[in-house]
């Protein structure tokens, strides 16, 4: 599917993988609308690394634990860049909560974050991802969704009801609008991880390496791009992580 031309909303792209998904679907012809919370010289830095490729971008600022101004996002990118094609929720919320830890403050954050936001932007992006009758949306998960870890209870319960939002926005929204997740493993890891515990997270996995921004970003480029056959589905990228749990 050729998408030279076609206009990407990315939340969360002024960072890390986000970022390298905005670069990706730029050097396929893609103008990019960067959303970002906090990290505005982030945002503008990737905008510019956008432009010098060739397309245009802009920055778009909101926190997805305000439903007004999530809401707002889609309807903004169209005025800024004249219309909507894709809609990648990358944004994510990954705080530590085990049982003892629990905090229902922290729990609606998580989940605002990562499940009712990408609902928010879903419904409002629909109307323009309609109109071009080829739209795609891209939801971004955790391989934590099939094998969930009790010291990220919030957390793995916002991706697990991101990945049955996925697939029901798929049967909602078809034959107009294709819905797909992609799952990554081991890639990006947080900022506070140290070299002993990547380690050990790594050695398990069949690729013997942690993933890269770049596997993640080249599988959705897959999604929007590739085979226009595919809704519904949930990719994992984690070199084979899965199963060798």
């Amino acid at each position: 599917m050729e998408i030279q031309g076609d206009v990407a909303l990315i939340t969360g792209s002024a960072r890390r993988i986000g970022r390298a998904i905005a670069l990706e679907l730029a050097g396929s012809g893609c103008d990019i609308a960067i959303h970002y919370n906090a990290s505005a010289t982030d945002a503008e830095q990737t905008a510019e690394a956008v432009r010098q490729l060739g397309r245009r971008a802009v920055t778009l600022a909101a926190p997805l634990t305000d439903a007004g101004a999530t809401a707002a996002l889609p309807d903004q990118t169209v005025t800024a860049l004249g219309r909507l094609d894709i809609l990648i929720n990358n944004a994510s919320a990954f705080v530590p909560m085990n049982l003892a830890d629990f905090s229902l403050s922290e729990w609606n954050h998580t989940l605002a974050v990562n499940l009712t936001g990408p609902m928010i932007l879903a419904h409002a992006a629909y109307p323009h991802l309609k109109a071009r009758r080829r739209g795609r949306i891209v939801n971004l998960l955790d391989i934590c969704v099939d094998r969930p870890w009790p010291e990220y209870l919030a957390y793995c319960a916002s991706k697990a009801g991101l990945s049955t939002l996925t697939q029901a926005l798929a049967k909602a929204m078809a034959p107009d609008v294709r819905v797909n997740g992609v799952a990554p493993g081991a890639a990006m890891f947080p900022e506070d991880y140290d070299q002993e515990k990547i380690k050990a997270i790594t050695r398990h996995i069949p690729g013997l390496r942690a993933g890269s921004a770049e596997d993640v970003a080249a599988a959705v480029h897959f999604l929007v791009a590739g085979c226009d056959y595919i809704t519904g589905a949930i990719l994992a990228v984690d070199g084979g992580r899965n199963i060798a749990w």
